[in-house]
C-alpha cells in the first residue's frame, strides 16, 4: 500500500485492527506483571520479557535486514547497546518495580505520560523538535495532570510515593530512549533497531543479575501461561502490531495506541485486580490525553516534525 495515499485518508481497516490488537496487547502488560511479579522476581522478570520479546522479534529484523543493502557499522551496533541499557535494565526495570509498589491502574497512566517527557528530551537532543507554544500549552496541561494522577497529598490505597516515584522515572527515562531511538532508526531499521537494544539490554541485566545473585530461570516453570503471554504477546507481538500500523499509515497513527491504552489498562485492572480508580484519576488522564492531542496536531500541521511519539511506543 502506498504510505503517501494512506497519510491523506482515513486508516483502513488494517491499520485500524493492529493499532487495536496493539493497544490491547500494552493495555495488559501491568495487570499480568503485576500478576506475574506476585511469584517471579522484579529483575527476571524483566530480564524474561525482553529475552522472549526479542525472539519473537528476530524474523521480522532478519527480513527487514535482507531488503538493505547497506550493513551494520560499529557505530551503529554500540548505539544500540547504549538503547539497550537505558531501556531494559534502567527504565523497563523502573517500571517493573513501579507496578509492584503501586495500583496496576496508577503505573498504567504514568507510564503513558512518557511523550511529555519525550518533548523536553527532544528540545535539547534534536535541532528540528524545539519546544514552541503548542508544546509549551501540551506541557502545561500535562504536568498538572501527571500530579493529580499521583495526588501526593493523599496518596490512594495501593498506591505508594515509591511507586510513583518509580513509575515517573521509567517513563522518564523511556522518553530519553525514545529520543536516541529516534536518531537513529531510520539508519539501522526499526526492527533491527529493536532487536538489537533488546539483546544488549538483556545482557547488561544479566550481569547485574549475576552479581547481584537474583534468579534467571528459576522457578518460571511455575508460572509459565503468564510468563510467555508477557513475552510473546505483550513485548513481542505488541510490538509487530504497532510497527504494522505504523508501515501502513504513519507514526502518527501508531501513537493513537496511548490515547486507548490508559482508559482500557485501568479497566482491565478493576475487572481483574478489583482495583478502585478515583476521580482524580480521570481527571489526570483527561489532561494527559488533551495534552497529547495537542502535542499530535501540531505534527499533522507540520509535517517536517519527527514522529517522536511512535517511537516512544517501544515497551
Amino acid at each position: 500500500m502506498d504510505t503517501n495515499s494512506t497519510n491523506s485518508k482515513s486508516p483502513d481497516t488494517k491499520v485500524v485492527l493492529n493499532v487495536l490488537f496493539a493497544a490491547f496487547a500494552f493495555s495488559t502488560m501491568e495487570v499480568t506483571l503485576k500478576i506475574a511479579g506476585a511469584n517471579i522476581d522484579s529483575f527476571q522478570m524483566t530480564f524474561i520479557r525482553f529475552f522472549i520479546g526479542g525472539i519473537v522479534l528476530i524474523p521480522f529484523a532478519v527480513s527487514e535486514r535482507k531488503r538493505r543493502a547497506e550493513g551494520l557499522h560499529t557505530r551503529d551496533v554500540l548505539y544500540t547497546a547504549l538503547l539497550g541499557i537505558v531501556c531494559v535494565p534502567v527504565s523497563m526495570l523502573l517500571f517493573q518495580l513501579g507496578i509492584m509498589h503501586s495500583n496496576a491502574s496508577t503505573a498504567a497512566v504514568l507510564i503513558s505520560t512518557n511523550p511529555v517527557f519525550t518533548i523536553i528530551f527532544a528540545h535539547f537532543m534534536t535541532a528540528d523538535d524545539r519546544i514552541n507554544r503548542r508544546k509549551a500549552l501540551s506541557l502545561a496541561i500535562a504536568i498538572p495532570g501527571i500530579v493529580l494522577m499521583v495526588r501526593p497529598w493523599d496518596i490512594q490505597a495501593g498506591n505508594t510515593a515509591a511507586g510513583a516515584i518509580l513509575s515517573i522515572l521509567s517513563a522518564l527515562t523511556f522518553a530519553l530512549y525514545t529520543v536516541m531511538g529516534a536518531r537513529s532508526v531510520a539508519r539501522i531499521g526499526t526492527f533491527t533497531q529493536t532487536v538489537l537494544s533488546f539483546a544488549f539490554g538483556c545482557a547488561a541485566l544479566f550481569i547485574i543479575m549475576l552479581f547481584l545473585g537474583k534468579p534467571v530461570f528459576s522457578g518460571l516453570a511455575a508460572n509459565l501461561p503468564v510468563v510467555l503471554y508477557i513475552g510473546v504477546v505483550v513485548t513481542g507481538l505488541g510490538y509487530v502490531f504497532m510497527f504494522t500500523a505504523i508501515k501502513y499509515s504513519n507514526a502518527t497513527t501508531g501513537s493513537y495506541i496511548f490515547f486507548i491504552k490508559p482508559g482500557l489498562a485501568a479497566a482491565i485492572a478493576i475487572i481483574v485486580l478489583h482495583e478502585t480508580v478515583l476521580w482524580n484519576t480521570f481527571v489526570g488522564v483527561a489532561l494527559v490525553l488533551l495534552a497529547s492531542w495537542i502535542n499530535l496536531a501540531g505534527r499533522k500541521t507540520n509535517p517536517k516534525q519527527p514522529p517522536g511519539n511512535a517511537d516512544s511506543l517501544r515497551r
